[in-house]
């Protein structure tokens, strides 16, 4: 049997070699294709005849014409894009032979017919537009039809209106480069105006040998450096300018993380209100924040009159130590009435029975700047005994811990600006005797942050919580903790492997020839041999395996070797490497459906009473005026003040008793106190009696 062949496509246009010469093909029908020909102008070969000759070759088919740029007639003023219009059904005529508004089955009109020539085509339509007045030459016809087949409909309008300009007009290079180079010295500078850049933009010339180049006219100039200076802050703050200059000139990354605790922040900053410190000083504080990138959670939030490595130490101490619910705050803040996961966490450890709405994580990486309180003896100390990875970003960038930035901007915002005392971030924005009043102490104003923390910010929705599939769904730091616990099986404690599989949720399979089948999807390794086909003695489960599986991970297993001694042996997705493994809607969904829950409306009058709380400032009878003349000198005292400012936060595991003071007359108001100690990561929480 002889191999088949497939013919050739032929079209309107191609070159073809027939009979010792090059034809172009002028018209095809079902059996019969014209052909140019030299003698009689055209010749109809039938394509059987046409495509058995023994010469017979196709030696040239145009290309497609590219797609149009058509979003960019939009740009064009109206006049043109009609202009254009009654071009393109001219062109079209001498490309095809017909008009595109002609009706079907119309033959060419004369002159444009199958035995035409596309330059016989250009003359014919030159002299039937000149006949209409138009004064067009067969030239300004060829082009035109030029370029309509390399642009399409744009290359047919007229361009002057929307003809790009120079960027920056008529200035000379070197002005353009000498005010870059300017503009570059005043990086780490103090901040200077335009007028001082102009006059340095001509002494650079100058240095430069460009006597002979002159300088463009002042309002050039201002409107070239307004252009240059774009997004540098060459005039504005010196803070944002350098972390500017100094930043990543590549497209931002961002971490991949998918469990709390996996990466952390951590950084210190001025809190922006007046308190009162010991002996009635009144003087500003610092915030030292801790964050979770994958949960946007606050973990710990400590203030400090001048924060020290040993107070970093704390704020790793706090963020694995549960919340302690403390008297006068509602109960809709209680971890049992939120969203996170209580029922499951309570199992691993009774005291989170009491516990404040606030997650407990363990940080496995700590990334941080290099200021000295953070890159210390110390806190590299605390680190190191809680098994957590060091990371200090890159000396000036600031945006390698954007997160706990944002943060510390966000409780100014949020927070300090409901407080008496608020200073605004600079002295611009400050008002007239902030310290006269009613300031709160630093104690107060610690536990009004901490509740603060619970109440609003790990139950507002967060802009960076989205959900991938459902852009428009926005979800809070509780709701991203509980279903990343749902998802990952992340637990507050530190874990190994064994553990982590311990906690996942079992189900009773059989160990088959082919592996294990579990939700439709078939798992095996080839580990699980000794097992295959046999029972596993477990009598209840009727001789069925122990699995256990992420419900939101399906690419792996777990199977427990009931035989030989209770390990586990880990089974793969079969068509893992063929098909992607999606993130469940299951793990968001989860959140909705924890019981029980605290309401959005008491959660929002929980803030509110706490923001008119803050704002009223501290019940204290006003203070008597003291001669200024006592006493050591004002520097004196504010630096007493700060020393003995500020306790430590964490509670101790122990706390000392307190004598036993009288006992009021009323005490309905009183609410239970339930001592809550460190909280230790490294401890085994099944070891407890």
């Amino acid at each position: 049997m002889s191999a088949l062949k497939r013919p050739p496509a032929l079209a309107v246009g191609h070159k073809v070699r027939f009979e010792g010469q090059v034809r172009g093909v002028l018209e095809i029908t079902a059996q019969v294709v014209v052909v140019e020909d030299e003698q009689a102008g055209h010749r109809a070969v039938a394509l059987i005849d046409l495509f058995e000759a023994e010469d017979f070759e196709v030696l040239f088919q145009p290309e497609r014409m590219p797609l149009p740029a058509v979003g960019l007639l939009e740009a064009f003023p109206p006049e043109a894009v009609k202009q254009a219009l009654w071009w393109e059904g001219h062109i079209l005529e001498v490309l095809h032979g017909i008009a595109p508004d002609a009706e079907p089955g119309s033959q060419p009109r004369p002159g444009y017919g199958p035995g035409s020539s596309v330059t016989s085509r250009q003359r014919v339509k030159a002299a039937e537009l000149a006949a209409a007045g138009h004064d067009i030459a067969p030239q300004t016809v060829g082009n035109r039809r030029r370029r309509y087949q390399a642009e399409g409909l744009v290359g047919l309008a007229d361009r002057r209106p929307v003809r790009k300009r120079a960027e920056f007009g008529s200035v000379p290079e070197a002005v353009v480069e000498a005010m870059r180079k300017a503009i570059r010295e005043g990086v780490d500078t103090s901040t200077r105006n335009g007028a001082y850049l102009i006059w340095r933009t001509g002494e650079i010339l100058r240095e430069s040998g460009g006597e002979a180049v002159e300088l463009p006219a002042r309002r050039t100039l201002y409107r070239l450096l307004e252009k240059l200076s774009k997004g540098t802050h060459v005039m504005g703050s010196a803070v944002t300018r350098r972390s500017k200059a100094h930043g990543a000139s590549a497209p931002f990354g961002e971490w991949t993380v998918s469990a709390p605790g996996e990466v952390m922040q951590i950084d210190s900053t001025p809190l922006d209100v007046l308190v009162r410190l010991d002996n009635g000083v009144v003087g500003k504080v610092e915030l030292t924040g801790m964050i979770d990138v994958a949960t946007r959670t606050l973990s710990a939030a400590v203030l400090r009159p001048t924060t020290k490595s040993v107070d970093a130490s704390v704020l790793l101490a706090r963020t694995v130590t549960p919340e302690l619910m403390r008297p006068g705050w509602v109960e809709a803040l209680k971890m049992s009435r939120s969203v996170l996961p209580h029922r499951r966490l309570l199992s691993l450890d009774e005291r989170l029975e009491h516990a404040a709405a606030k997650p407990v994580i363990v940080p496995e990486m700590i990334v941080c700047d290099h200021g000295k309180v953070f890159i210390s003896r110390n806190f590299r100390a605390s680190c190191r005994f809680l098994e957590i990875d060091f990371q200090p970003t890159h000396k000036g960038a600031p945006f390698q811990k954007g997160h706990i930035e944002k943060m510390l901007g966000s409780v100014a915002t949020m927070f300090a600006q409901f407080l008496p005392g608020y200073t605004g971030r600079n002295t611009d924005q400050r008002g007239r005797h902030p310290e006269q009043e009613n300031l709160w102490s630093l104690p107060e104003l610690q536990e009004l942050l901490d509740e603060w923390i619970i109440a609003q910010w790990h139950n507002r929705p967060h802009e960076g919580l989205r959900d991938p599939d459902h852009p428009g769904r926005l979800f809070t730091p509780n709701q991203k903790y509980a279903a990343l616990v749902e998802s990952c099986g992340y637990v507050p404690v530190a874990l190994s492997g064994q553990d982590y599989v311990e906690l996942l949720p079992a189900a009773w399979r059989a160990v088959n020839s082919y592996g294990v089948r579990i939700n439709n999807r078939t798992y095996d390794s080839p580990e699980l041999g000794p097992m295959r086909l046999r029972d596993s003695g477990v009598t209840a489960k009727r001789g069925l395996w122990e699995v256990h599986r992420d419900p939101y991970d399906a690419s792996r297993v777990w199977v427990r070797d009931h035989r030989a001694g209770g390990g586990w042996v880990q089974a793969t997705w079969k068509y893992l490497n063929r098909a992607p493994v999606p993130f469940g809607d299951l793990a968001w969904d989860h959140v909705s459906h924890q019981l029980p829950k605290a309401t959005e409306e008491e959660l929002a009058q929980a803030v509110a009473d706490l923001l008119t709380r803050a704002h009223a400032g501290p019940d204290r009878p006003a203070a008597r005026k003291k001669d200024r003349k006592s006493g050591p000198a004002k520097a004196e005292r504010r630096v007493a003040a700060r020393t003995k400012a500020a306790p430590p936060t964490v509670p101790s595991p122990e706390p000392p008793r307190q004598p036993e003071a009288e006992a009021p007359e009323d005490d309905s108001d009183l609410a239970e106190v339930i001592p809550l100690g460190l909280f230790n990561p490294l401890e085994d929480p099944w070891g407890r009696s």
